[in-house]
């Protein structure tokens, strides 16, 4: 179902101020995940020493302690936006963001910037609690294109948070950490200022820890059939997609010899094209072929960028692929949409806090996956040379997304969908 180019219902002025907050937290959030890339190699070896192979290991831990928390409070926090309302939950996990950055400033030792990415993580799920935001004030045709937005700041905090990491890291590897303190704290002031509550008194409902937690919430939603395969396909996917993030800057150093700055470079070129995928052509897309043919066209367009990174032996072709690999990255709002309005209007929350549970719980395999395979790759005592092995590996799980896919009764997905939104 396309969703039409049609604005938010708001009038001009501060009253658009709360959105704009939003997309600076969604924003803010993606930072944290961009800033530490560029960087990631060399902080590590500077507070643990050893080789390149060895701090990639460890920079899958740190990224895997950053997804388990986001696994486990997505729920308990879009849980309890459902009970206390969207603001508080938003404005003091931005307090708690601030902290944290500071927090991977100072670190002078590997289990001092565990604990930042494990404050890091929680503060983060906060991500959840944003697209219900963003689902209280859009209306179910909307969905879709409105988590387009959601993904467009993500995109931007990817470019961002590279830019910071690769362009600051010349002031040292501690510089861009302090930036995005500075950031959170002015952001969560902001929305002291001009964020007002959306959740409605007859949507709020009690908090239970037996829905709170990642599995109770995955049972509560697995009820409704419309939800099942999409979840599916949201987490293989999701898996296949951490590459970037996993093992780019060792990927990257190894195939091409880039340094952080090229890092930062080339992340903010795929955050671009990513922001404008998101926040503009998916409305095209999704006019043309709906939201299952949407997730159709990413998929396939993703298994075949994959493969072609897998085998790629030429800097220049790297980076002019790696913004164009971004015109694959409509999928997950498409998906979003399918399932927000397969859920009714007091369970967005729970329902953004399992997909951001869904994608912490792909973080916590992914980077352990990935950076495990790009080690045995590339090590000297290795089997091969292949430093293109996980990319080879999201090839193979972008296939199964698709056979997935393909495998479900799209007709009646679409059907059920509408009949949701004719309900309302």
């Amino acid at each position: 179902m396309a969703a039409p180019d049609t604005p938010l219902p708001a009038p001009a002025g501060h009253a658009r101020l709360p959105l704009v907050f939003i997309l600076l937290t969604v924003m803010i959030d993606s930072m944290g995940i961009g800033l530490i890339i560029p960087v990631m190699p060399d902080l590590i070896r500077e507070v643990g020493g050893g080789t390149l192979s060895e701090a990639a290991i460890w920079g899958g831990l740190l990224t895997t302690s950053f997804a388990v928390m986001q696994f486990l409070f997505g729920p308990a926090l879009g849980s309890l936006s459902d009970r206390i309302g969207r603001r508080p939950v938003l404005l003091v996990s931005l307090g708690f963001l601030a902290l944290d950055y500071l927090i991977m400033a100072v670190a002078g030792t590997i289990w001092l910037l565990l604990a930042g990415r494990v404050m890091g993580g929680i503060t983060a799920a906060t991500q959840s609690v944003a697209a219900a935001y963003v689902a209280d004030i859009s209306r179910p045709e909307q969905k879709a294109a409105r988590f387009g937005l959601v993904g467009a700041a993500f995109g931007i905090g990817f470019v961002i948070g590279p830019l910071l990491g690769g362009l600051l890291a010349g002031f040292g590897t501690r510089a861009p950490f302090y930036a995005a303190a500075g950031l959170a704290a002015a952001n969560m002031v902001f929305g002291f200022f001009v964020l007002p509550e959306t959740l409605k008194p007859e949507n709020r409902r009690a908090f239970q820890w037996r829905r709170a937690n990642p599995l109770g919430a995955l049972l509560a939603l697995n009820a409704l059939t419309e939800v099942r395969r999409p979840l599916l396909i949201f987490f293989v996917y999701s898996i296949a997609f951490w590459v970037y993030p996993s093992v780019w800057a060792f990927y990257t150093r190894a195939s091409f010899g880039w340094d952080p700055a090229m890092v930062g470079l080339s992340l903010a070129g795929f955050g671009i094209a990513l922001a404008g995928v998101q926040g503009g052509l998916i409305r095209v897309i999704l006019r043309a072929f709906g939201d299952r043919g949407t997730v159709l066209y990413g998929l396939a367009f993703y298994t075949v960028v994959f493969g072609v990174f897998a085998f790629l032996t030429n800097g220049t072709a790297a980076l002019i692929l790696t913004p164009i690999s971004a015109l694959g990255a409509v999928v997950t709002p498409a998906l979003q949409g399918i399932m927000s309005r397969a859920v009714p209007d007091n369970a967005q929350g729970e329902l953004q806090g399992v997909l951001a549970s869904v994608n912490a719980l792909s973080m916590v395999f992914s980077p352990l996956l990935m950076t495990q395979v790009f080690a045995a790759f590339t090590a000297p005592d290795g089997p091969v040379w292949f430093p293109g092995a996980p990319f080879l590996l999201s090839m193979a799980l972008m296939l199964l997304c698709l056979a997935i896919h393909l495998a479900g009764s799209g007709p009646r997905v679409e059907a059920s969908a509408s009949r949701q939104k004719g309900t309302r």
